[in-house]
């Protein structure tokens, strides 16, 4: 279009860089729409005659000629009049033509609230062209014939047959294979851009500028394939999922890679490509599946027919035209994903809100320990893990600030659009007043910086619906204990046992428990073939875990939790956890947890807090003892309601024993921590003085009628085929186990407790 000259007459001229796409090719409404795209990029949907009046709009024809050109077009009179009118009132306002004055338009594109913000172009579009024209040739239909079943093959044998044990373990211990993986997966990113350019220009569409944004935080690529609308239903549906080919492309390359190289970390990226192929089949957002829905019903944009198609429900409004714009198949489904789409956006909404405290005092714990640990690794020197650990701080506060920023764009969106809607309309305004003070309370009510509200998540927590609803709604105070696991990996009974001719114990007067752990058979009582002697059975106040594992292949979990009382003014109780394993791919833990509280004046106090771990003649083994210890020294005998608060702490901890096959190292250890402050936090209200938190070495001998608490934990991993054994009264830096799904089976003996009950 020549836009040097203008001519005299009110000639109408069509706005800067307006593209004409054309008629909506398979639409699933009954007149498909003509579609036009701004200079800014954003895609207008038009009626057949508005298309027909802009199109005719070439910056030489008047009004008359314009009107004669459409209603040859439509097969109707149109006159010059009436092309003024749709001029003015429908196609100015959309910022698609030179305003009066002959200046270009502003306009504002769109941003839909999960939309992509803050774009950057890394290639303008002719350089897409030439970039993506070499992969074009792999849709050839052999070719990505032969493309599906390599990566069907190598995704069955990773998932089913290899497994991720390895690649996990080699990767996390060689923190520099781990950054490889993490940079192949960002690049695979970037490549799956390449797979929708790729199908554009194979089906003869021409693809636009490539480049990254922000989604919520998080940093995504993203291509330009409007012009793709240009192609029939196939051709789209080739683009919106040939991103996902191209992931398939990088699982079967990377595959290849392994084969030459054996670094089994690289296997991780097979898995992230299909982590990423199925949540870019999630149609809720727009993902990649969001596409093929709307490019299979023939409805661009199914978002803004989320309004249309819910007032379509109601009966009075059947027969109304706009609820009768699709076609009845592209009805049926459009309805279908509004009914699913819309209350699980709310549902998870709400869930948002209410969990959202949860979730930033997880993400602040779990992100100071990675900056602990990457400030330890930059005092070692280790470069790489302090990226690895640097990188983990930004993948858990990112998702946290997009979270945080989704929520506040939402609560702006809604509040300028009912403020606007309410305008002029006194009692509409005091209704959105009084609504939006509601939400206001509920916010305050669900986000109040209440110190338990915060709390970060626990290991044996499950975090469904109904553990997050009852949290909230039962506010401030003492956390509750967590729920039981629906089941466990295996039952197993116990019998609790007091010496003859002593009494049971009482809340007011409680006695130390024994509880006895049946031995069923051989595989409980393993042959003895270590090089030393065998532990001694733990003496009266002493609590022991004695793990031992001579079964290929097998998983033993040995847990055993006390909660002693002394008052006899002597304190040198045992706390061991011993982990021994001779065989072959196994995997043996040992937990060990123990409370004493002192009563009175104690003259001698000397806990010892043992961990071994042992692997003897042990190959691909993996053995892990953790000892942790809390010692208490009271004035006085405690209130029946301090007593009480403390035996929910132990039911807590006792379900806890049933969860530890399936949590980590660090999850175990962060527990009998949490349990540790929670015991001292009932022992402050009771007015107990604890001047602070203290590690005790084994052998500290004191007068003194009251000391500060001692803890002491003591983790040890072996994970080397030799025979090493380690007893320090500090925490060590551990490496945890494989988890329970990683392994061919579980044994969990029940945990052994002693507690204030009746």
């Amino acid at each position: 279009m020549d836009t040097a000259s203008r001519p005299a007459g009110g000639v109408p001229r069509r706005a800067r860089d307006v593209e004409l796409i054309g008629e909506l090719r398979d639409s699933g409404y009954r007149r498909p729409p003509a579609l036009v795209r701004r200079a800014d990029g954003q895609v207008l949907q038009l009626t057949p005659l508005l298309y027909r009046v802009l199109e005719a709009v070439d910056g030489h024809t008047d009004h008359d000629g314009i009107a004669a050109r459409v209603g040859r077009a439509v097969g109707r009179s149109v006159s010059a009049d009436d092309v003024r009118t749709l001029l003015g009132t429908k196609l100015e306002p959309l910022g698609v033509l030179e305003l009066p004055d002959g200046s270009q338009p502003r306009h504002r594109k769109a941003e839909p609230l999960l939309g992509l913000r803050l774009r950057r172009v890394i290639t303008e579009p002719s350089v897409t062209r030439r970039i993506t024209a070499p992969f074009a040739r792999l849709f050839h239909p052999l070719v990505v014939a032969a493309v599906l079943v390599a990566f069907a093959a190598v995704s069955f044998w990773v998932l089913f047959e290899k497994g991720l044990a390895g690649a996990t373990h080699q990767a996390f211990h060689q923190p520099a294979l781990l950054l490889l993986v993490f940079a192949v997966t960002v690049v695979s990113a970037g490549f799956h851009e390449f797979g929708h350019a790729a199908a554009a220009r194979y089906g003869g569409a021409t693809p636009g500028a490539m480049g990254f944004g922000l989604y919520l935080l998080w940093p995504a690529f993203y291509t330009d394939v409007t012009d793709s609308y240009r192609l029939g239903r196939a051709g789209r549906l080739r683009t919106d999922l040939g991103g996902l080919y191209f992931n398939a492309l990088v699982a079967v390359a990377v595959y290849g890679v392994w084969w030459l190289s054996g670094w089994d970390a690289l296997l991780l990226v097979v898995a992230t490509q299909i982590v990423q192929m199925v949540r870019q089949l999630a149609p809720m957002v727009r993902y990649d599946g969001y596409h093929v829905l709307a490019d299979l019903t023939g409805v661009p944009d199914l978002f803004h027919r989320i309004k249309p198609t819910l007032l379509g429900l109601l009966p009075h409004r059947w027969g109304k035209p706009e609820s009768t714009v699709l076609k009845p198949w592209a009805r049926v489904v459009v309805t279908a994903w509004v009914l699913i789409v819309v209350p699980l956006l709310l549902f998870s909404t709400a869930l948002l809100v209410l969990a959202f405290p949860r979730v930033v005092g997880t993400a602040w714990q779990s992100a100071g320990e990675q900056w602990r640990s990457a400030s330890a690794a930059l005092g070692d020197g280790d470069v790489a893990l302090v990226l690895v650990r640097v990188l983990s701080v930004a993948a858990i506060a990112l998702p946290v600030l997009g979270i945080g920023l989704l929520l506040i764009r939402l609560a702006q969106r809604l509040a300028t659009r009912a403020w606007k809607s309410s305008d002029g309309k006194p009692g509409r305004r005091a209704l959105v007043v009084l609504c939006g003070l509601a939400v206001i309370a509920g916010l305050l009510w669900a986000w109040w910086p209440e110190p338990d509200r915060y709390r970060p998540i626990q290991p044996g927590e499950r975090g469904t619906v109904t553990d997050v609803v009852p949290a909230v709604a039962s506010g401030p105070g003492p956390a509750a204990p967590s729920p039981a696991p629906q089941s466990a990996p295996e039952t197993v009974t116990a019998q609790t046992a007091w010496p003859t001719g002593t009494p049971r114990p009482t809340r007011d007067k409680p006695v130390l428990a024994m509880v006895l752990e049946p031995v069923g058979g051989p595989a409980d009582a393993p042959t003895w073939v270590f090089p030393f002697d065998r532990p001694e059975p733990p003496g009266p106040g002493d609590n022991q875990a004695l793990a031992v594992n001579t079964e290929d292949g097998s998983v033993r979990y040995k847990v055993s939790f006390a909660l002693v009382w002394e008052t006899d003014g002597k304190v040198d109780n045992k706390n061991e956890a011993y982990a021994l394993a001779s065989c072959r791919g196994c995997t043996t833990v040992a937990v060990a947890f123990q409370v004493i509280l002192i009563v009175g004046q104690a003259d001698v106090v000397v806990p010892e807090n043992i961990a071994v771990a042992v692997n003897h003649s042990c190959v691909e083994c993996v053995t892990y003892a953790l000892a942790s210890q809390l010692v208490v020294t009271l004035p006085e005998d405690l209130s029946p309601q301090a007593k009480a608060r403390l035996e929910e702490v132990w039911a807590e901890l006792s379900r806890l024993a049933g969860d530890i096959p399936r949590l980590s190292a660090q999850q175990i250890q962060q527990a009998l921590q949490d349990a540790k402050s929670r015991i001292l936090d009932v022992l402050r209200e009771e007015g107990v003085p604890l001047p602070g938190a203290t590690t005790t070495p084994p052998g500290t001998t004191s007068t003194e009628p009251t000391r500060p608490p001692t803890s002491s934990d003591t983790p040890t991993t072996t994970t080397t085929p030799t025979t090493t054994v380690s007893s320090v009264p500090e925490t060590a830096t551990t490496t945890p186990p494989p988890s329970s799904s990683e392994v061919p089976s579980t044994t969990v003996p029940s945990p052994s407790s002693a507690a204030p009950s009746s």
